[in-house]
């Protein structure tokens, strides 16, 4: 046996910013629970360079844009966070950037970025632009370098790029994890899996595209990563479907127009005009809404912050678990987040806007306290309080804005959505709708409250199933995952030069043999088939442990030990993802009959849904508060586990 000397060691799968923000909390904890006689030793696995992962990797096109101006970025806790570990400030992306303008103060440890380009963006970053993908990636870079220094002398991180393929180990004893190329595998006391978002490999519908397209000589994406797609087989004028029409899309758009030598150009009067390269496709984009997300708002609150939660906090959870009973999130939960929604946006109506309303604000605010929101008093409040219906909060047309419309001809479509699209931009740009802003706070407030009420068990199945991981996250993403302003203006020079072409709602997608063609309707355009030889799904690959493209993660479903939330037990429908214990991330082993004591699991492939591993500044990040969480009970067993001498040969 080896002496007390012999280190702790944490393996932990992945090196993004999930990682990276755990690795910040481990930092910040360690003084209080770490006593430095003991070594502890981080294991990182990852073939992608450690802080951006994957995802935000340099290597990618530097059209590529975040949905997030720089300001709205951050990988640090602050006053808002609730955490029981300290708060350690640090600067946004955007205050970070400012350094190298000499706008703002330097940040050990201080590098400029090696790419020209990047560095050129940083020092004209305004903190309302909407950062490249590559400015991220600089930006994450510099955060892990800065948590290697603040980690005390006794955490050493060692970073082996490869791929983790297996973990295997008994749950009182050490785990060995198996790398790509390596003969020995790691040993370590606890083993976390912070891999974020993974590919899957394609659906059933998706094989039979891909079967159609080979038959025939055709094109077929499924769902796909944007940066990691192969568009080189879509050739130029070639008509596409396109079937999403999120950021997904919006990626896909930039690569297949300016990605192939198109330019825009900016009109007298600011609107913009597209100059073809002649090798693009013909992109025919339709979804299920048959519209753009909504774009992201590019102005400030105008009166003060409202004090959020009031109606979907701490509090509203408690007694909605009190009542001791299945919850269905549509008709328990949904009138208190649409109530906390509207808060916010009626807030900052009534204090930036109050020539637009007709009662002050206290005497509006007591009676909303009052009344639920779907009570007809409320309508009546409301109608009455907010006499233009545009600055009155509508779920349902905002949700489905072509509902119970249809057009004559395709023609006549395009112009109805350019004109849609035209007026989403303008009221958000337009700082006469900040209620807009003021909606969207309280709309991410929510998700600070939702773990804990999945995690309950009190959801019923089919509810977690139908609309919290459909409707609700659909419709979140809709109203506040959007792309910027430009983007759409993008869209729309796009759509005058017949580069795009808009669906419509509810498509429908079939192969057709004869021809060899894929086709599409939509009854937003009803009688019409559009045909094309090139079909694109964009969207993201959905969670799948079946088909997951993760090695270790397969390996782990096919032996059984973990287990795949069921979300809908009488259609043994499942979410894709892995169950984990929801107060410590510790991932649920079958065999075990409940969570595996030396594994954990935190992000994107879980069902804690705590998904976001960076955060806008002051929203009390739900990610933030699990990493903190986890960090002190990773801390806390790895004080406690034995030292054991099969660290000694650790292979490094």
């Amino acid at each position: 046996m080896s002496g007390p000397s012999a280190p702790a060691v944490l393996a932990v799968v992945g090196a993004g910013p999930r990682a990276t923000g755990l690795l910040e909390r481990i930092a910040a904890n360690a003084p209080e629970l770490w006593d430095g006689t003991r070594a502890l030793h981080i294991q990182l696995i990852d073939p992608h360079p450690p802080g951006p992962g994957r995802i935000w990797r340099h290597e990618q096109s530097g059209l590529l844009r975040m949905n997030s101006m720089a300001e709205d970025v951050t990988m640090f806790t602050d006053e808002s966070s609730t955490i029981e570990g300290p708060v350690r400030p640090g600067p946004s992306l955007a205050e970070w950037a400012a350094q190298f303008s000499g706008r703002g103060p330097r940040h050990a440890p201080y590098a400029e970025p090696a790419d020209p380009e990047v560095l050129a963006e940083l020092r004209a970053l305004d903190p309302a632009d909407f950062p490249t993908r590559r400015a991220q990636s600089a930006y994450l870079d510099w955060v892990f370098r800065r948590v290697l220094t603040e980690l005390p002398a006794s955490v050493t991180v060692e970073w082996h790029r490869t791929t983790a393929t297996s973990v295997t180990g008994p749950p009182d004893g050490p785990q060995e994890v198996r790398l790509d190329g390596r003969d020995t595998p790691l040993t370590a006391d606890l083993v976390v899996l912070a891999q974020g978002h993974i590919g899957a490999e394609p659906a059933a519908e998706h094989r039979a595209f891909a079967g159609f397209a080979r038959r025939h000589g055709r094109f077929h994406l499924p769902p796909e990563f944007s940066a990691d797609a192969d568009l080189s087989g879509l050739r130029p004028g070639e008509h596409v479907l396109v079937r999403g029409f999120g950021l997904a899309f919006v990626d896909l758009m930039s690569l297949l127009t300016e990605g192939r030598g198109g330019r825009f150009r900016t009109r007298p009067d600011g609107t913009l005009h597209y100059l073809p390269s002649g090798r693009e496709p013909v992109l025919h984009v339709g979804s299920r809404r048959g519209v753009p997300y909504h774009s992201k708002t590019r102005y400030r609150l105008q009166g003060p912050r409202p004090a959020l939660p009031r109606y979907f906090g701490p509090g509203a959870v408690d007694a909605l678990l009190a009542e001791n009973r299945p919850l269905d999130l549509r008709r328990d939960v949904w009138p208190l987040m649409a109530k906390e929604i509207g808060y916010g946006h009626y807030h900052e109506l009534f204090h930036a806007h109050p020539g637009r309303t007709t009662l002050p604000w206290e005497d509006f605010a007591a009676a909303y306290d009052r009344l639920g929101w779907y009570d007809p008093d409320m309508t009546e409040l409301v109608a009455s309080a907010v006499p233009d219906p545009a600055d009155r909060l509508d779920f349902e047309a905002l949700d489905r804005p072509l509902d119970g419309l249809a057009f004559a001809s395709p023609d006549a479509f395009q112009d109805h959505l350019r004109t849609y699209v035209t007026e989403d931009v303008a009221r958000r740009e337009n700082p006469g709708f900040s209620a807009d802003l003021g909606a969207f706070l309280a709309l991410l407030s929510l998700y600070g409250q939702l773990p804990r009420l999945v995690g309950s068990g009190r959801l019923t199945a089919r509810s977690v199933a139908e609309q919290l991981d459909g409707w609700w996250q659909g419709f979140f993403s809709f109203l506040a995952s959007g792309p910027p302003g430009f983007r759409l203006r993008q869209l729309l020079a796009l759509s005058e030069a017949g580069v795009v072409r808009f669906l419509g709602a509810d498509v429908r997608i079939a192969a057709d043999e004869s021809t060899g063609t894929f086709t599409v309707t939509s009854p937003t355009v009803p009688g019409h088939t559009t045909r094309a030889t090139a079909l694109i799904e964009a969207y993201l690959p959905h969670p799948s442990l079946d088909r997951t493209e993760d090695p270790l993660l397969r390996d782990l479903h096919r032996s059984g030990a973990v287990a795949e939330e069921v979300t809908d037990p009488a259609f043994t429908h499942r979410s894709g993802l892995l169950t984990v214990s929801p107060a410590d991330g510790r991932l649920v082993d079958p065999s075990l009959g409940g969570p595996h004591p030396r594994r954990i699991a935190l992000g994107a492939p879980t069902n804690s849904r705590a998904v976001a591993a960076f955060a806008r500044p002051r929203t009390d990040s739900p990610g933030f508060r699990q990493n903190d969480a986890v960090a002190r009970a990773l801390l806390r067993t790895l004080a406690e586990v034995s030292p054991t001498a099969d660290h000694a040969s650790v292979a490094v």
